[in-house]
């Protein structure tokens, strides 16, 4: 299922030109693999919010990429099955009808995925509702900066950045664009010196010098 045009993602482009913030993660990896859930665990973390395509899976493929079935195995110990949800941009959303690919993705992932009418980065308090958790006790993992990252950053959350995606094949042909000038967008922020919104959370041993 290809999902249709996010609007959503414009509309709050004011907001992120005023704050640009918005757009850096608290933390950078290359990938799931380098994330270290033990510590993220123990730095207050008690729940997680996955995008799925170039996070977990290849664009619109139901399961995990095989080489990061250890670090999921490693996530779903540390913080349990029901404390682990995907937020798609398809999956889950108007797009989805019936929510056959939501059911799908679930039975394939064994995590909720969650339902929200807006696409990222609207609907930012789906997750904390969900939960029933503060944002900071909540961490965003995902591949794109101008959905998952602002979305976890609107909402408080800890965001975490996989930089190097799956793959393209099969990928959204926009956004696969758009990410590309993501990427640079963060480099110049970055070196101007713009930080991601503060947080409490300690992330100093949050990414492995090893994968997974």
């Amino acid at each position: 299922m290809v999902q249709s045009f996010n609007g959503s993602s414009l509309a709050f482009l004011p907001r992120v030109l005023l704050n640009p913030s918005l757009l850096i993660p608290h933390v950078t990896v290359p990938s799931v693999n380098y994330i270290n859930f033990p510590a993220l665990r123990a730095s207050g973390i008690k729940a997680l919010v996955f995008d799925k395509d170039n996070t977990l899976t290849a664009p619109y493929v139901d399961t995990i990429h095989s080489p990061f079935q250890t670090a999921w195995s490693v996530c779903l110990k540390h913080f349990g099955q029901e404390n682990v949800v995907v937020v798609s941009n398809s999956a889950g959303t108007a797009d989805d009808q019936n929510y056959v690919q939501a059911e799908k993705i679930q039975d394939a992932l064994g995590i909720p995925v969650l339902r929200h009418k807006l696409k990222k980065p609207a609907d930012y308090s789906v997750p904390s509702s969900h939960f029933g958790l503060q944002g900071d006790q909540i961490a965003v993992v995902g591949d794109r900066v101008l959905t998952d990252i602002v979305y976890g950053n609107l909402g408080g959350m800890v965001t975490i950045w996989c930089r190097d995606i799956v793959t393209e094949k099969g990928d959204n042909w926009f956004a696969a664009k758009i990410r590309r000038v993501e990427w640079k967008l963060v480099e110049i922020l970055q070196q101007w010196g713009v930080k991601p919104p503060p947080t409490g959370v300690n992330l100093t041993e949050i990414v492995l010098e090893r994968p997974t």
